[in-house]
Order: C-alpha cells, then sequence, then structure tokens
C-alpha cells in the first residue's frame, strides 16, 4: 500500500533493506522539488540530524541518523494487516491435477519431486481462522483494517509477531490487537513507534501476558505507559534499547505482578538505581542485565532491597571483577537460584577465575544453577570445603576478621567443620612452614597416570623440602638443581611439572605465579617432572 503524500510519522522501507521514519516532508531551500527528511533506524545510514545549509528541518531521537532522500515508486509504505498476513499464508490454489512436480528447496534446483493433492494442503494452511501463532516478522505491516474484518478473518491468534514491520504507533497496534479477543503474546522487536497517548482502547491487550519491545528505543516510561493498558502482563523485554536509567516511571497496579523482566544489552550501570527503580514490581522472579556495563554491587548496608524475591539472575557480559561483589549480591538477594556471570573479568581466564565458580557457589548457598551448569551436592560440598580452606590460608586473624571479608566463613565452618588453621596463625617457627615432598624425575613425558609399571621409566627420585607458599616457577628452579640439569638451570621452560591425584591421574601444573599449597601440594604429595635435554646456542 503506497502512499503518495507521507504524513509526518510514516515509516519507509527501502530495497537496500533500511527501515526509516518519515520526520519532514515538503521543499528544501535552495533546491526544486520535494524531499523525504528520514531518521533512519540504522543510524550508520544517516548523515545529519536534520539540518541542512544550516537551517533544521528536523529532529533525530539518535544522533546523525537522518538524511533527505527524494519520493520515488520504490520506497515501501506498507500493507494492511490482513494483506500482509495472506501475503504469508495463503498461497495461490494452482488448480491443476492431483500432482504436481515441485523442486526440493535445500537441493538448489537439483531435485524434483511430484506431489500429490497440494490443493488440499494449501487450503488448509489458508484457513486463517484457525492460526493461533502468527509471525509478521519483515512482512511490512503499516496498518490495520476496517473495523471487524480482522475479528472475521483470524480471532484465534494467541502470539503475534509483528517485529520490524512499519507500524508508527500504539494506536496503529491497537487498531489490530483490539480484534484478536485471544491474544497472549505480542513481540513488536525492532520497530519505531512514537510513544503511547493517554487514551488507548481498554479492549486492545486485555489477556496479553508478554510483550517483546527489543531493539525499539522505547524508554523505561514509555513501557510503563502502555503496560498500564495490559492488566495481565507477566513477561517484558526491553533489551537493545539504549536505557541509562529507569526513571519517570508510570507506577501502576500491573507492574506488580511482572515476574520477568529482560533488560539485555542496555547501559544500566547503576545497581542500587536498578534496585530503586524496580521498587513496584514485587512479583519479580527473572531479571536480565546482561552486557549492561555494569562494573560493581555495592553494599546493601541499611538500603532496603526490592530484588528479593528474584530466583534467576543473568549479570553475564558485564564488567565485575571483584569476588567481593558476589557476597555483596546475595546480601540483596538472598533467594536466587540462577545465576549467569560468564564473560565478567572474575570468571575469564586468568588467575582469580581458576577458583571463581567454587568460591561463587561457596558464597551463594541458594545457588542451583551458575552458568547453565547445575550444581550437583557433590560440587557444592566440593567448593565450600575448598573456599574454607582458602579463607584459612589466605586471611590471617580471628573469625571476625574472616567474617568482614568472607560472610559465609561461620556458617560454613558449622557446617563442615574448621579447616586447618592457617600459616599466619602458626607460632611463626620457618619448620612448620615447611613440607616434603617426593618428586620422581621421568626420561620421557608421562602419558597422564602414575603407575607402578611407571618406575621402571624413572631416573631419579628425591624428597625435597620447601615452603609450601613458594611459587611454582621458583619450586622448578628448586627441582632442576636438584637434578643437576647444569648450565640450563633457569630455563623454567625445559621443566614440566605434574601433580599425582588421588586417582593416579597426572595433572599438569602450568601456572608459575601460583604458590603450592594453592595446587592442594602439602606433605607427602608425589611430584612428576619431565625436564629436556636442550642445549643452547
Amino acid at each position: 500500500m503506497q502512499h503518495v503524500l507521507p504524513a509526518t510519522g510514516s515509516r519507509i522501507y527501502l530495497p537496500s533493506g533500511h527501515f526509516g521514519t518519515v520526520r519532514y516532508f515538503g521543499p528544501l531551500d535552495g533546491t526544486t522539488g520535494l524531499w523525504l527528511g528520514v531518521e533512519w533506524d540504522n543510524s550508520a545510514r544517516g548523515k545529519h540530524d536534520g539540518i541542512k545549509d544550516g537551517k533544521r528541518y528536523f529532529n533525530c531521537r539518535v544522533p546523525n541518523s537522518g538524511s533527505f532522500i527524494r519520493p520515488s515508486s520504490s520506497i515501501c509504505y506498507g500493507y494492511t494487516f490482513l494483506q500482509a498476513l495472506k501475503n504469508k499464508y495463503v498461497e495461490t490454489v494452482h488448480g491443476t491435477t492431483s500432482q504436481e512436480k515441485i523442486v526440493l528447496g535445500s537441493s538448489n534446483g537439483a531435485i524434483e519431486v511430484e506431489a500429490v493433492d497440494l490443493d488440499k494442503i494449501r487450503g488448509k494452511f489458508s484457513n486463517l481462522e484457525r492460526l493461533r501463532e502468527v509471525s509478521l516478522d519483515n512482512e511490512m505491516v503499516s496498518t490495520g483494517n476496517n473495523p471487524g474484518e480482522i475479528l472475521l478473518t483470524c480471532p484465534s491468534i494467541r502470539g503475534l509477531d509483528l517485529s520490524a514491520t512499519l507500524l508508527s504507533s500504539w494506536d496503529v497496534v491497537a487498531m489490530i490487537t483490539t480484534e484478536l479477543p485471544q491474544l497472549e503474546r505480542l513481540a513488536l522487536n525492532r520497530n519505531r513507534l512514537t510513544p503511547p497517548p493517554s487514551h488507548l482502547p481498554v479492549s486492545a491487550w486485555l489477556r496479553l501476558s508478554e510483550l517483546q519491545l527489543n531493539g525499539t528505543w522505547s524508554s523505561w516510561e514509555e513501557f510503563t505507559s502502555i503496560a498500564m493498558f495490559m492488566p495481565q502482563l507477566r513477561i517484558a523485554e526491553l533489551g537493545y534499547n539504549g536505557l541509562t536509567s529507569l526513571s519517570h516511571a508510570k507506577i501502576s497496579t500491573v507492574l506488580d505482578r511482572i515476574e520477568i523482566l529482560n533488560f539485555d544489552s542496555n547501559k544500566l550501570e547503576d545497581w542500587q538505581h536498578i534496585n530503586e527503580a524496580l521498587k513496584p514490581c514485587t512479583s519479580l522472579q527473572r531479571l536480565v542485565l546482561s552486557s549492561n556495563g555494569i562494573a560493581r554491587i555495592p553494599p546493601r548496608e541499611s538500603c532496603p532491597s526490592h530484588l528479593q524475591g528474584l530466583k534467576v539472575l543473568s549479570l553475564s557480559s558485564n564488567k565485575l571483577h571483584n569476588l567481593r561483589d558476589i557476597d555483596q549480591l546475595y546480601e540483596w538477594c538472598p533467594h536466587v537460584e540462577t545465576l549467569s556471570l560468564a564473560k565478567n573479568p572474575l570468571t575469564e581466564a586468568n588467575d582469580l577465575s581458576r577458583s571463581a565458580r567454587q568460591q561463587i557457589i561457596a558464597k551463594i548457598p541458594s545457588l542451583r544453577v551458575l552458568d547453565a551448569t547445575a550444581i550437583s551436592a557433590k560440587e557444592r560440598s566440593d567448593s565450600e570445603l575448598y573456599y574454607l580452606s582458602f579463607v584459612a590460608k589466605t586471611v590471617p586473624g580471628h573469625d571476625e576478621v574472616k567474617m568482614k571479608e568472607h560472610p559465609q566463613w561461620k556458617t560454613l565452618c558449622m557446617k563442615h567443620g574448621r579447616p586447618v588453621e592457617s600459616i599466619a596463625d602458626r607460632d611463626g617457627r620457618l619448620s612448620q612452614y615447611l613440607i616434603e615432598v617426593k618428586v620422581h624425575h621421568c626420561s620421557e613425558p608421562p602419558e597422564g597416570l602414575f603407575t607402578p609399571e611407571m618406575e621402571g621409566g624413572l631416573m631419579a627420585s628425591t624428597s625435597l623440602r620447601v615452603l609450601s607458599t613458594m611459587k611454582l616457577g621458583l619450586f622448578r628452579l628448586r627441582v632442576m638443581k636438584a637434578f643437576g640439569a647444569g648450565k640450563n638451570s633457569k630455563k623454567r621452560d625445559n621443566i614440566c611439572v605434574w601433580l599425582r591425584m588421588g586417582d593416579d591421574t597426572l595433572a599438569l601444573l602450568q601456572n608459575d605465579d601460583q604458590e603450592l599449597e594453592w595446587w592442594g601440594i602439602d606433605s607427602d604429595s608425589h611430584i612428576v617432572v619431565h625436564i629436556s635435554q636442550q642445549t643452547e646456542s
């Protein structure tokens, strides 16, 4: 459906694949003829903010996303809802005999087969009144139809996807949804809708429970304004909207029924602001805050938490870098069961991340799933025992000191018993800091297991007394010296070190900056080494 004179606010689509909103229609100074001033959905298509030769013709919501184009027959202004529906779901009846030849799409034209009674199948799919799930994503819907036509044609629709269309306002959306009395789920992703007016048909979204507004640049204020007309709303998605705050909400009883909110890929960096803004959402159970630039979870202290009911929380792809944030997260969300933290600095490949999963599990007792992996009873027990040992070895002082940095210390001590006292708490005699390990020198790299049969391939064995706090890199040098590596003794890359585990498997130790006790090496541990015989040039 093409308009000769598009109204300001109309949506357009170009054959090049670009969507835009008409912000101006008329002449430009110094030129002849008429122009369209367009704000493009993809700002890279734009050239300015609506200013030409120092004169402003229109404004853009997104900087530098505007340009002027000539009206053209190639511009698509969209179709009615029923036109798009029939284009998508109704195939023309061929009226041929019972057999037809068709080409399999996946064969690139190489396979042709005969099909029987395809018109019957076409007729079945064209029975629009039976449709329950409809996707008109990218089908250029721009308006509704005459009153009663949609209701008569497809009254059973429960799920409707109107993403990436040419709908321009909530009034037009309401024109369509008012005639879909069974509608429960509505997707309007990647549209550009003008802010909702104060009055809309009460019957437009009476049964709607899920609304998707991803990539629409809708503000929190606009969302809460439209949510007032959706008394059954439970799920809302507002990802990729450039949100920097959740201010100016239109408070309504609808917000206290919302159970799931998705704010993926916005710019909501302030945790306390998020907590305060979601105060009306008293039924909230799932919150998605992935890719928002959150760098810190502040202490709760005396601030009330409005996120206590959360069961599922996604904080993946943020900037969290301190495990102390996890302790503070538990203060805000004491009932969280499923947590996503992948692609934060504290879980990335670094020294901190090596034990991050164990520590996170130990710090959040309610947690059942971490980064899409279920936490078994054994993993929880092992993680808590590791955490107790870690705290005992790294935090000197009494329980009060440990509790200040690790709030779960006392609770876990009561559950598992106190771990061995930290070296820092001992009487200071150097002899008590020493451990004695058995080191085996292999002529060839081992094949993954320590077995009695290996003994024949061992060049030598020795016992070394070393500090448990010695770093692995220094331990390598000590081992090379013990086995007389000679002038190559300072080439740590020449030696590989394995730790014999309880099941006789050999674990390769690679991080030279970690201390021996971090690896779990203590007295009576067995270490296997292989020193490559490289000559200096």
